[in-house]
């Protein structure tokens, strides 16, 4: 009778153990097999723990295993380089089209910049030639100190010109050629060459590696 008086006390004792126990606390049945590390607890006791000893008794996940075979896996890492090979491609392919849209603008912006210069120096030509026209009027033995400061501003002008890409063609005593003179006059002179140019009527000028101004020439034979 005692002994059943103190199995109901303890059942009363854990059931108001229960009842006092706070949400954060936890019941957790030690199963057969499990382990919780610096406890002396029975297999299949059922003990309340706080929620640190709880995080602790927890079983911990275990990864899960790459259950692919290796032929899935090396089909992946295949597409994958496929993939990057195909991207490096596409990107050599636009870099290579960049570049030359880049050197098309840049040529055709040198061809306009260069289009705008020629048109403004083509109107300087006439200036020259006059200015011309007025030192070969000077004689060599009898010059004045104002005809020596022309010579001298003419002589600037044609070295600034020369500078941005401005020569005169000097065509006298060349071989005729369609593409650099206008021939105006025709001549025969068996005692010059054939298809020589003896004298310019007007200068020609060169801007850079083009004809600013056909020459005017005259042409024997």
């Amino acid at each position: 009778m005692a002994k059943k008086n103190m199995n109901e006390k303890l059942k009363n004792l854990k059931k108001e153990q229960a009842g006092n126990a706070t949400p954060a606390e936890q019941k957790i049945k030690i199963n057969e097999g499990s382990e919780i590390p610096g406890t002396d607890v029975s297999i299949g006791e059922e003990i309340t723990y706080g929620p640190e000893q709880a995080d602790e008794a927890r079983p911990k996940p275990v990864p899960k295993k790459d259950r692919r075979g290796g032929k899935a896996i090396q089909a992946e890492l295949d597409a994958a380089k496929e993939l990057a090979e195909g991207n490096k491609e596409k990107y050599t392919r636009l870099l290579s089209e960049f570049d030359n849209m880049r050197a098309r603008n840049e040529k055709e912006s040198a061809e306009m910049s260069d289009k705008g210069a020629m048109e403004a120096l083509e109107k300087i030509l006439p200036v020259i030639d006059n200015l011309e026209r007025a030192l070969d009027t000077i004689e060599e033995d009898n010059k004045t100190p104002f005809q020596e400061g022309i010579e001298k501003i003419y002589k600037q002008l044609m070295d600034t010109l020369e500078e941005i890409g401005v020569k005169p063609m000097n065509a006298v005593g060349t071989e005729f050629d369609p593409t650099f003179h206008n021939a105006v006059i025709h001549e025969e002179d068996e005692a010059q060459g054939e298809n020589l140019v003896i004298e310019e009527m007007q200068k020609g000028y060169m801007y850079k590696e083009k004809v600013l101004r056909h020459a005017m020439v005259k042409v024997v034979n």
